[in-house]
């Protein structure tokens, strides 16, 4: 069988250092940092006061006030960003076969926010199980698809990926899927995270997860940084309109990149821990080159997962040094995660628009906050650091890794 071409014909972010596509390429580029004190809640008892929240984001600009109440913020954003992408691929949507037209999200958690509130409530009674009949709708991770595809009428497959922090990734695999082999012409894809909350907060502080630089949050990302000591719960969303190459030529639309292929691989080692060799991680990326069709020497850069986590970093860079050996040294990596901190769910989806920019604009977005050696990390590649750097970006590579060993890889090239 044919496989189809599949190509990237719209975008949409949002994101903790821009609220639209155009304002999170130009926060990437300036090496931008989203991270600041929590607005949300009072952080007096936590161990982490700061994370990469959204800045001037109102519902009421999107939506009415009643429709609102019945959106959790993952949501909202992933209606917003999917608006965004839909309008920047200038898809027709009364003349798509919206039959054809499918919805394949991301979200690690999904209303954590909507549950956290009603549970509280709920401890706050008399016992009596008075629940927002709008609890379950909000809460559940797949309603941020169904609700994409009851505004458009999209008609084709619908549905989320939860593979925590690889999950749109992991939706944006599913949905080259579905176009190569022929199910689909177009498909919304991409993911959205709302967890900067007292339970998200709570929860990974609990375990240990994220920085407490609390004197210093917006240099509190700082991946390979020898003195790095978590991550950073960030927020958002983004979205990608992934599209048949024949439709998207025959409709004249604009292509940022060719999705050439994807892994998928678990490193069955522990819930939360990376395997400290990246064992998994090396197959995820040959799973990937191999799918694509292509060599490690065909790479130009790779936006890796990258959290600023201890051991994280160190397993991603060796098992980059293992797949790509000799070549390593020759690609511009990134992490884009000391900007926008981790969005979870939607981390795939944000760094997979941040390669496609790269490669449209030859500019590598930097990896920022860095100021002290690791000994453990290759000296010898090239981690983008501090400063974004030109050169011609053809070939780029997305690493999105998740707790209980899940590791998702996608791969983009630019159209000549």
């Amino acid at each position: 069988m044919q496989l189809k071409r599949v190509v990237v014909t719209g975008m949409g972010a949002l994101t903790p250092i821009g609220n639209n596509l155009g304002a999170y390429w130009e926060g990437l580029k300036n090496g931008k940092s989203g991270c600041a004190p929590i607005t949300y809640f009072d952080t007096e008892k936590f161990k982490t006061k700061f994370a990469c929240e959204l800045k001037g984001y109102n519902p009421q600009d999107f939506f009415d006030r009643k429709e609102a109440r019945k959106l959790d913020r993952f949501a909202q954003y992933a209606l917003v960003s999917s608006d965004e992408a839909i309008a920047d691929a200038k898809l027709n949507l009364d003349e798509v076969n919206k039959l054809r037209v499918g919805v394949i999200w991301g979200a690690g958690i999904g209303g954590l926010e909507t549950f956290q509130q009603e549970v509280l409530n709920f401890a706050d009674g008399d016992g009596t199980p008075r629940f927002n009949p709008f609890f379950i709708p909000k809460m559940i991770a797949d309603i941020a698809p169904a609700n994409i595809s009851i505004k458009h009428g999209f008609m084709g497959p619908n549905y989320t990926t939860v593979s925590a922090c690889a999950s749109s990734a992991n939706a944006m695999f599913d949905a080259l899927n579905s176009i190569r082999l022929g199910y689909c012409d177009v498909i919304v894809t991409g993911g959205s995270e709302a967890a900067v909350t007292i339970a998200g907060m709570g929860g990974f502080n609990a375990m240990h997860a994220l920085s407490t630089r609390n004197e210093s949050p917006e240099t509190a990302s700082r991946p390979f940084d020898g003195t790095r000591d978590g991550f950073v719960l960030g927020e958002g969303a983004g979205a990608l309109i992934l599209e048949e190459y024949e439709h998207a030529k025959a409709r004249g639309a604009k292509i940022y990149a060719e999705v050439l292929g994807g892994g998928l691989s678990s490193d069955a080692h522990h819930m939360t821990a990376p395997h400290p060799e990246g064992v998994g991680v090396v197959e995820v990326m040959k799973n990937c080159l191999e799918n694509a069709g292509l060599k490690p020497e065909d790479v130009d850069h790779i936006n890796t997962h990258g959290t600023s986590t201890p051991l994280g970093d160190v397993a991603e860079l060796k098992a980059i040094s293992k797949v790509f050996g000799d070549h390593a040294k020759n690609i511009n990596i990134n992490s884009t995660k000391s900007m926008t901190g981790h969005l979870l769910g939607a981390a795939g989806a944000i760094e997979a628009i941040s390669v496609i920019l790269a490669m449209e604009n030859d500019l590598v977005p930097p990896t920022i906050n860095h100021s002290t050696i690791d000994e453990n990390i290759d000296s010898s590649l090239n981690l983008t650091l501090n400063k974004a750097q030109k050169r011609e970006v053809n070939v780029a590579m997305s690493n999105t890794f998740g707790f209980g060993g899940h590791n998702a890889c996608i791969l983009f090239k630019k159209l000549g």
